[in-house]
């Protein structure tokens, strides 16, 4: 019984509130490091929506569970565009003071895109090396759905020497 109760706790508390997750890849250097561990809360998108610039965990269509770090850049009603890696968002040009230029010099421009009403657009930071909206199917720009936005990332708590929040 104190098991069960046990596992029942940590099951509500992972679903509902905060888990660690791993970053596995380099879509989001130089934010967030490969092997690094997060803290990502739900809470905040349990009763309200992502926000442009929210580091989110995220699944995209096709890929199961699998567990994405993106940025969103993007939210419903938003027009977006690309120009030589520069983010245009309802015509005014977004300062990303989070991308290290040297990884994001591929040149890429993408049309306009308008989001629609559950739409939101997430890429990582690391654009050179990011599969995201960008690029989601066949290379094809593709919003994701606010149920495919699991938690908020706002910790790096492991390795500890490098322990910090993300803004």
């Amino acid at each position: 019984l104190t098991l069960g109760a046990a596992v029942i706790i940590a099951l509500v508390i992972r679903t509902f509130l905060f888990e660690p997750v791993r970053v596995d890849g380099h879509s989001m250097d130089d934010t967030l490091a490969n092997g690094e561990i997060m803290f990502v809360t739900k809470p905040e998108y349990l009763t309200g929506d992502p926000q442009p610039g929210d580091v989110v965990i995220c699944h995209y269509p096709d890929r199961g569970n699998t567990n994405f770090v993106k940025r969103v850049v993007g939210v419903p009603g938003d027009t977006l565009m690309f120009v030589d890696n520069v983010l245009i968002r309802n015509g005014e040009v977004v300062d990303e003071p989070y991308l290290t230029p040297s990884r994001n010099q591929n040149g890429f421009s993408m049309l306009p895109i308008t989001l629609g009403e559950n739409e939101y657009f997430v890429c990582g930071d690391n654009r050179d090396n990011s599969h995201d909206c960008r690029n989601l199917t066949n290379g094809v720009p593709e919003a994701i759905t606010r149920d495919m936005i699991i938690g908020h990332v706002r910790y790096v708590v492991y390795p500890f020497s490098d322990a910090r929040s993300i803004n």
